[in-house]
């Protein structure tokens, strides 16, 4: 069964998986929400924390602009309304790492409304078609601090880094129906974050995490009961505590029993889900308007500034590989789902077509397959990325050239890249120091074409009494001679005139 059409199989029939998401993702910018304190990840507990993250009396908050222009930029990139009037509530509740015993966020009028995320199919997956989940609303809020319980064999820490970092929380629909289109959804989503910059995405340093909701529901029935699993950090850990409540509701359901609504946590250790405390209410938080901030008013050129500031959008990206380069949809968006791998290629692109001549269409192709096939693979053997690779731009663009010209073959270039990731070289100085250029020299070739139809005598009669497939077989023995340094192109041609 698809993923597509995910369904439990339960002795009292099947059962529809409904999915929703609410994505808290740290807002890039060098200070904090309503403090001028720093934001950067890993410094010494309490290190960054400002009298008014601390809610010492009479500190008041005062919005930090920059988050809130992230906010719509992030916004714009889903095709969400702007709200040009948003405020600010408090939400009431006493935890240990929040000072204040309430967090300011937006219940009421979030500065972002209604969007929308769309998917691309991906058969690998099980997604058979391209799918499209709306977004419900985007909001900014404070993030509370850490408690640190590994510190005191009877005590807990509490360290307020983080307490008052901007945070953009980002509510799904629940449109989603199987642990795979969550999965793709998150990517999705974290792939326009990056693109945008309005967070770095870096779900292992806490910077962007989901909340997963989940019910369980017999086919073309209402909703069910959910849960909430909280503070999932990784995709496929989201798709395993999806997979994993799904069937836990299953089983309760068909043994008699009846969902709680609660919140829950996941084991990443045991793939499971355990729960946490029971689910309130929103009204049980008290909200009201925060009495201490002014509602937000977002003037049209404020807008129009962060409109301009959008780079071009992965989807936007895509299509335009596809459409005006003539790369393959597999290609382009294998270059497109970060943004990082989209700048390197299109830098890369650009060197190679002015090596070679030629303009960026022409070597659009071959630039993108090497990047996926070869480079990526290359690298992934030793264990690195663009980010610290040896080859840069500049030099895969010479590579390329040298290949693109004749210089070398494309096997000969293989051998070439993994001596450039050794020694750091330039493929030029490789190819001269290792006399690895390629053999054009009709006669030369010729003589050693003549050598192997000679010592094949009985498979050149073969070949002539129509068995042709043994045309690769002279090919390869010719290259094999000429330890592969021979020109493809003129072996061919040689071999086709004498066996001919």
């Amino acid at each position: 069964m698809t993923e597509s059409t995910y369904r439990i199989q339960g002795a009292t029939g099947d059962w529809e998986v409904v999915i929703g998401l609410e994505v808290h993702a740290q807002v890039t910018s060098n200070s904090k929400l309503f403090s001028g304190a720093a934001t950067a990840f890993g410094a010494e507990p309490n290190a960054q924390v400002s009298l008014i993250d601390a809610a010492m009396p009479g500190m008041l908050p005062v919005p930090n602009a920059e988050c809130i222009r992230q906010a719509v930029r992030t916004g714009m990139a889903i095709d969400a309304q702007i709200n040009k009037w948003s405020r600010f509530d408090r939400k009431n509740y006493f935890y240990a790492d929040l000072p204040q015993g309430y967090q300011i966020s937006q219940l009421y009028h979030p500065i972002v409304g209604e969007g929308s995320l769309t998917i691309e199919a991906d058969e690998k997956a099980g997604i058979l078609e391209e799918k499209t989940f709306g977004v419900e609303r985007i909001h900014v809020e404070q993030d509370a601090g850490k408690l640190m319980h590994d510190q005191h064999p009877t005590m807990s820490y509490v360290d307020l880094n983080r307490s008052g970092v901007a945070l953009m929380e980002i509510v799904s629909r629940p449109d989603m129906r199987s642990p795979a289109e969550a999965g793709a959804y998150l990517r999705k989503l974290r792939s326009i974050l990056r693109y945008v910059g309005s967070c770095d995405g870096n779900m292992e340093e806490g910077s962007m995490r989901a909340d997963v909701n989940v019910s369980v529901r017999k086919v073309g029935d209402e909703l069910g009961t959910r849960t909430e699993t909280k503070n999932v950090n990784s995709v496929r850990f989201v798709m395993q505590a999806i997979e994993h409540e799904a069937y836990r509701q299953v089983d309760v359901l068909e043994s008699g029993g009846k969902i709680v609504q609660e919140t829950r946590l996941f084991d990443p250790t045991t793939g499971t889900t355990r729960s946490m405390r029971s689910k309130e209410d929103a009204h049980d938080y008290r909200y009201f308007p925060d009495p201490d901030l002014l509602p937000l008013i977002l003037e049209d050129a404020f807008l129009e500034d962060c409109r301009a500031s959008l780079p071009e959008l992965p989807d936007a990206k895509r299509k335009r590989y596809i459409g005006d380069l003539g790369l393959s949809a597999y290609n382009a968006a294998v270059l497109t789902a970060e943004a990082e791998t989209a700048r390197w290629f299109e830098v890369l692109l650009a060197k190679a077509a002015a090596a070679q001549g030629k303009s960026e269409s022409d070597v659009a192709k071959q630039t993108a397959n090497w990047l996926i096939s070869d480079l990526f693979g290359a690298l992934n053997k030793v264990g690195q990325s663009l980010e610290d690779s040896p080859v840069t731009q500049e030099k895969g663009a010479d590579l390329l050239a040298l290949v693109g010209k004749g210089t070398i073959s494309g096997s000969i270039a293989k051998q070439v890249l993994e001596l450039m990731l050794e020694t750091g070289d330039t493929a030029t100085a490789i190819v001269e120091r290792e006399g690895l250029k390629q053999e054009s020299d009709t006669g030369a070739i010729e003589a050693k074409v003549d050598e192997i139809l000679a010592a094949n005598a009985d498979k050149v009669e073969q070949y002539r009494a129509g068995k042709v497939a043994l045309f690769g077989f002279f090919v390869g023995q010719t290259m094999k001679a000429m330890a592969g340094k021979g020109n493809p192109q003129v072996v061919n041609e040689i071999l086709k005139t004498k066996l001919g």
